[in-house]
């Protein structure tokens, strides 16, 4: 009896090694695999399913909707252009200061007096997941106000100026509650801007009144004062007067001076001679006199005049400035009352009777998808990284 080689084995059947180490191989891949898709499928998709069905608790959506409106400012499109064929705009300033304030500290501030909030999430029925520091470990005001910031959204159409607030939470009476409050403080704050600017527009134009009023008083007190030092009403008027005087007396000089030269040529010895003489010396000194009281020296009216220009100029111009700032004063006024931005509600806050999040079943797919693309991700890449190493 011939005996034949034994093939892919020993002679008394046991694999070699050869045969034995793809079979390894292929066995440590498959383990590899298994764990790989237990760690980027199977895990997560379970702890999906734990969460969703089971952990998750139920989250209700109040939704609300204003728009901040403002006669004086444009706007093109959309609801905006159909407001303002009504004579308003939107506001953008007001808008963003109504948003900011919403999301702020200060809002939660106000909105979780004696805890309201805080109390509203930590529910005993909330799952532990889902609720406000559920270990003990977090619970500062900032931590609050980390987990407000994921409760309460705003979002504005630039489009039609609308804003949309909304608020999650466990129960529908505290969504409708909270949003309830926080469009009130956002109407308080748009409210605040607009006494805010009409104060200062106001303030600021009686300021300019009160600063044109002294100078008025100081112009027209410093006016009084000359006249009263000077003795003179108007320096201009009464120098007027004084040339017309002056101008009289010299039509009597002349005349007494052309009597006095006939009376020398024709009657050199009459007695009125002497006495024409003396009339013209006394016209002469008059003359004198009046013009003095013209020209001269600083408290003539020539030199009054110059100072009594000044002051006059003065007081127009401050009874001029201070007309225009009575007139600033009337038109901020008017301007005040005419700029109001204010929050027109277009959706009250609601009252859900369905809680609309989580959405469990999307959930858990979502979950399922993105595992198996990650999966499928890192299966390509551990087989790229065996070839290369092989």
């Amino acid at each position: 009896m011939e005996l034949l080689p034994i093939k892919g084995g020993t002679p008394d059947g046991a694999d070699t090694e050869q045969e034995r180490r793809p079979r390894r191989l292929r066995l440590n891949a498959l383990r590899r695999a298994d764990v790989l898709f237990l760690v980027t499928v199977v895990l997560p998709v379970a702890t999906a399913i734990l969460y969703f069905g089971f952990l998750a608790s139920d989250v209700y959506i109040s939704e609300s909707k204003f728009v901040v409106r403002a006669p004086e400012k444009q706007s093109t499109t959309g609801l905006g252009a159909i407001l303002q064929t009504a004579g308003f705009a939107n506001a953008t300033d007001e808008v963003a200061a109504a948003q900011s304030y919403a999301v702020s500290r200060d809002a939660l501030r106000a909105i979780n007096q004696n805890d309201a909030f805080k109390k509203a999430y930590t529910r005993p029925d909330i799952s532990v997941v889902d609720k406000f520091n559920p270990l003990g470990f977090a619970g500062s005001f900032e931590d609050l106000f980390r987990y407000f910031q994921h409760r309460v959204a705003l979002q504005n159409d630039t489009n039609t100026g609308i804003t949309t607030l909304t608020v999650r939470s466990y129960t529908p009476q505290d969504a409708r509650k909270f949003n309830e409050q926080l469009l009130e403080l956002s109407e308080v704050t748009v409210n605040r801007l607009n006494l805010r600017g009409r104060e200062d527009l106001v303030r600021l134009a009686q300021a300019e009144v009160d600063i044109a009023k002294g100078q008025a008083q100081r112009a027209a007190v410093s006016l009084a004062a000359f006249r009263n030092q000077s003795g003179v009403v108007d320096p201009e008027k009464q120098a007027a007067v004084q040339m017309q005087m002056i101008s009289n007396l010299q039509n009597q000089l002349i005349a007494a001076r052309t009597e006095l030269a006939q009376l020398q040529r024709y009657a050199p010895e009459n007695p009125r001679i002497p006495v024409v003489r003396t009339q013209i010396a006394a016209i002469d000194r008059q003359i004198d006199g009046e013009m003095g009281k013209v020209t001269g020296n600083r408290r003539s009216l020539a030199g009054s005049a110059v100072q009594f220009q000044r002051l006059t100029l003065e007081n127009e111009f401050a009874a001029k400035q201070l007309g225009a700032s009575l007139a600033s004063l009337e038109d901020a006024r008017n301007e005040a009352r005419r700029k109001q931005a204010y929050v027109e509600r277009i959706v009250q806050p609601n009252l859900p009777d369905a809680p609309m999040e989580p959405r469990r079943l999307r959930g858990i797919f979502a979950t399922l998808v993105l595992s198996l693309v990650a999966y499928g991700i890192l299966r390509m890449l551990l087989a790229g990284v065996k070839e290369h190493a092989q």
